[in-house]
């Protein structure tokens, strides 16, 4: 009897670990305190401002070129994605049967921002423009 109860309790013991809830994953490439938003440039970026300080609230161009009077233009072309991985599984075991179900989903967001700022021959900001997508 004592034997019968340690299985019966045993079963249960495995049945009630291997049951798992739904679980949600986020994945984000870049952290908040580095992102470039169309509200900073908005906000942040004006006519008549020097490089340096451009340089400072947004960071390194990703191309610096020059136009045909030879003042520099620079852009900063940012893509990001986010993709949200969710997961649920459960698992019921006895001695003699098993079932086991999962379930996964995926969903992913992609955003592109291109920013244009062009300087003037003093290396202040003589006009911006910017470009946001999302989808």
């Amino acid at each position: 009897m004592k034997r019968t109860w340690l299985v019966v309790g045993l079963c249960l013991s495995i049945a009630a670990a291997g049951c798992e809830g739904g679980r949600a994953e986020i994945k984000d490439d870049k952290t908040k305190e580095d992102r470039l938003t169309v509200g900073k440039v908005q906000g942040e970026i004006k006519v008549g401002m020097p490089a340096s300080q451009v340089a400072e609230l947004l960071g390194s161009p990703n191309i610096v070129t020059t136009d045909d009077k030879r003042r520099e233009v620079w852009i900063y072309d940012k893509v990001s994605t986010d993709r949200v991985d969710s997961a649920s599984s459960s698992y019921a075991g006895l001695i003699i049967l098993g079932a086991r179900s999962s379930e996964s989903s995926s969903s992913q967001r992609q955003r592109t921002l291109t920013i244009i700022i062009k300087y003037d021959e003093e290396r202040k900001v003589r006009d911006f423009a910017y470009n946001y997508t999302q989808f």
